[in-house]
């Protein structure tokens, strides 16, 4: 049975410019992994009075979407950085191990700590501050190219040297 992958994010659908695009690249990644893409609504009780109370609450929602034995990953601008094919790589690894995957999007508050310290896999965009909507994007791209690399496809090209 296939790896299944679900990207959680907090935020509001409909309200990017890249919707299309986005739908585009889960349909296309799904050709490999079924894959889901589900907002999750971000606490809006707390946020100024006690952010780190709101973060605990979101990250309870998360856990609630993330099914038992599957991988927990979390964008993460901290982490180390990974090319295209590093990243299809270890999602390689995960497809021979677990049922599936969930990726965590955090709010505009971040992440809870505790998600941070459970998350198995930490996946970077790079160091800058994307938004929300651009970073699921970009994500769901970069799935899309993982399964073209695995899968020995043509979306994929690497530059004149590499």
């Amino acid at each position: 049975m296939a790896m299944r992958l679900r990207v959680l994010w907090f935020g509001h659908p409909g309200r990017s410019p890249f919707e299309n695009e986005v739908e585009t690249y889960r349909q296309r990644t799904c050709r490999r992994w079924p894959a889901e893409d589900l907002p999750m609504k971000p606490v809006t009780r707390q946020r100024s009075d006690n952010p780190a109370a709101a973060l605990s609450k979101e990250a309870a929602t998360v856990l609630d979407r993330h099914p038992r034995g599957w991988c927990l990953g979390i964008l993460d601008e901290r982490a180390r950085p990974r090319t295209s094919r590093q990243l299809a790589s270890a999602l390689a690894e995960l497809e021979q191990s677990r049922p599936g995957l969930t990726l965590v999007i955090g709010s505009d508050l971040g992440l809870d700590p505790s998600l941070r310290r459970d998350a198995q896999l930490h996946v970077s965009l790079g160091p800058l501050t994307l938004p929300h909507q651009l970073a699921r994007l970009v994500l769901w791209e970069q799935l899309y190219r993982a399964t073209d690399i695995l899968g020995s496809g043509r979306y994929h090209r690497a530059g004149i040297g590499s």
